[in-house]
């Protein structure tokens, strides 16, 4: 795909993500009657301005990586610690904070709803189908072909997505087992020998060689189960992601192996694997990738790093338990410096992807 497609397409994911979440930001604010003088998409400076009604002004601003919501009496556009909203009571500051993670979460969740109301659940079969036999193999030697499918092995139950395959080899090393196959719908038992097979230099001491698939079929649903599964779905994914981050926190205090990064990209990297999802999966793999980072969105934004929601959100559970005001001074002091080490950490990670592209490495790891 064009380079110039994909920042297209990557600029409109964007931009659809950051007007939902500042929108959650901005819709709950005005719901309580808290005063907002500004509903910006991109970062100043300032570009156009679309509108200006019930003293709102709307703009598009030339830095297209974020968005901003300014309250009444505030100079920054990048903090939601002080003016209008510092005024208003703690719990409806917390609510118009968690509104945009939320807003990124509810985005999510209706991307998966509409794919799956679109396109049915896939239900996991029993078998496994061949997509490739490697070479001089031990599969390719007792005749496996692409397109069987693979339904039971050494006698055992049914293969399920359960069965590890690698496990049935390494017990078997060297000892001839029947494995049952369909070709062409027709039934067809196999003698397969596992061993050693080689592959681009590499050598597996037990295997098969042999690439597969799991069988699949596709059941339609109905809104109300989509929405069901496009919920559960999101909120499995925000979990694996959680994990992942914490797994790369404690690896950072030595609590854990390290990991590279938890999956960390900027800009740059997420505008080429906009490309290359576009070119593998096609558009509606483009729709999954939104409704991935509108997710990693929400999450990030919940953290309690300076700036982010889920900084100002700790700052007001701070003064509830203290029962007195945080000096605004302080706390816009921290969120400036936090968003100044943001912005450091933005251009270490964009220097990264700029290298990754220059070396023609897929941000996938592929």
């Amino acid at each position: 795909m064009s380079g110039i497609i994909a920042i297209v397409a990557f600029l409109i994911l964007l931009g659809i993500l950051v007007l939902a979440h500042e929108l959650g930001h901005f819709a709950t604010a005005r719901a309580f009657g808290i005063a907002v003088d500004e509903f910006g998409i991109g970062f100043p400076p300032r570009a156009l301005t679309i509108a200006e009604r019930n003293g709102v002004r709307y703009t598009i601003n030339w830095l297209p990586i974020g968005g901003f919501v300014r309250f009444s009496g505030t100079s920054d556009n990048s903090s939601y610690g002080i003016g209008s909203l510092r005024e208003a009571p703690i719990y409806q500051r917390i609510a118009v904070l968690l509104a945009g993670p939320v807003m990124n979460i509810i985005v999510a969740i209706a991307i998966f709803s509409g794919l799956t109301l679109a396109h049915g659940v896939d239900t996991i079969d029993t078998g496994l189908v061949v997509s490739q036999v490697y070479a001089d193999t031990p599969a390719a030697m007792a005749g496996l072909q692409p397109n069987d499918v693979v339904l039971r092995i050494a006698r055992g139950n049914e293969i399920t997505v359960d069965t590890n395959m690698g496990d049935i080899a390494k017990a078997n090393v060297g000892k001839p087992i029947p494995v049952e196959v369909l070709r062409d719908g027709q039934p067809l038992t196999l003698q397969i020998t596992p061993g050693p097979w080689t592959i681009n230099g590499q050598t597996n001491p037990a295997g098969f060689g042999f690439a597969y698939t799991h069988r699949s079929h596709t059941t339609p649903v109905n809104l109300g189960q989509a929405i069901s599964y496009g919920t559960v779905h999101t909120f499995t994914i925000a979990g694996m992601m959680i994990e992942s981050l914490q797994s790369w926190i404690k690896g950072l205090l030595g609590l854990a192996p390290k990991t590279e990064n938890a999956g960390m990209t900027g800009i740059v990297g997420m505008a080429r694997g906009t490309g290359e999802i576009i070119d593998r999966d096609g558009w509606q793999g483009y729709l999954n990738w939104m409704a991935l980072i509108s997710i990693n969105l929400g999450i990030f934004n919940l953290l309690p790093i300076p700036a982010l929601d889920g900084s100002h959100i700790l700052f007001a559970l701070i003064e509830f338990v203290r029962r007195r005001r945080i000096p605004v001074e302080r706390e816009s002091m921290v969120h400036m410096a936090g968003f100044a080490l943001l912005m450091g950490l933005m251009v270490i990670v964009t220097i990264s992807d700029i290298q990754g592209w220059i070396n023609g490495t897929s941000i996938f790891g592929k």
